[in-house]
C-alpha cells in the first residue's frame, strides 16, 4: 500500500461518483457505512458461490480495440470476491473524499486473520467499521487497512482490481442505475 497515493484514489473516487449523482443530495455517514457493509456482504456471498475472475481472458480481451470494455469486465470480473472487496474500498474512498478526510492511517493492529473464515474474516472488518470509538477518518484508514490485508492474504492484487473497477464505475450511468 505504501506505493500508491490513497488520497489520489480517493479524490477520484470521490470526482466519479459527485459526476454519478451520488451526492447530489446531503446523506449520513452512516448511509455510506452500511453501503460499505453491504458490498462486503456481496463478497461473503460471491465467495459462497466461489466464482473467480479470469484476469488472463480479461487482459486479452480489452487489449483488442473492438471489444467493450464493460462487456468484457461483466464476463471476467464481475460477480467475483475480488469486485467486490474493490467495491468496499471504493466506497471507502467515496466517503474519505465527501468528508475530506486523510487518507495516511493505518491501523496498528490487524483484526483479520489467516486463522479465521473468510466470513469471520469480514464479520471483523463490520465490527471494526462500526466501532464509534474511533474518528471517522480512523474507521474509513482502518477499514481500507484490513480490506487491504484480506485480499493480500487472499492472493488478490487489490489495486489492480480497484484500478479496473474505477474504470468500469468512470462508465456507468448515472447512480449506476440504482436510487442511491
Amino acid at each position: 500500500m505504501e506505493n500508491v497515493n490513497l488520497n489520489e484514489l480517493r479524490n477520484r473516487a470521490y470526482k466519479t461518483a459527485c459526476e454519478h449523482g451520488f451526492h447530489d443530495t446531503e446523506l449520513s455517514n452512516e448511509h455510506f457505512i452500511c453501503l460499505v457493509i453491504s458490498e462486503l456482504m456481496e463478497a461473503v456471498e460471491t465467495d459462497r458461490r466461489g466464482k473467480q475472475p479470469n484476469v488472463m481472458q480479461f487482459e486479452r480481451g480489452i487489449s483488442y480495440p473492438m471489444n467493450d470494455f464493460k462487456k468484457v469486465y461483466d464476463y471476467c470480473i464481475k460477480g467475483t470476491v475480488a469486485e467486490e472487496l474493490s467495491d468496499a474500498v471504493i466506497r471507502l474512498l467515496d466517503l474519505a473524499g465527501l468528508r475530506n478526510l486523510n487518507l495516511n492511517r493505518f491501523a496498528l493492529v490487524n483484526v483479520v486473520s489467516k486463522k479465521k473464515t473468510f466470513t469471520e474474516n469480514i464479520y471483523a472488518i463490520v465490527k471494526d467499521i462500526m466501532n464509534y470509538k474511533y474518528s471517522l477518518e480512523e474507521q474509513v484508514n482502518y477499514a481500507i487497512t484490513q480490506v487491504f490485508v484480506l485480499a493480500d492474504m487472499l492472493g488478490i492484487d487489490l489495486f489492480w482490481y480497484i484500478e479496473q473497477k474505477m474504470r468500469y464505475n468512470e462508465l456507468r450511468e448515472n447512480k449506476h442505475g440504482k436510487r442511491y
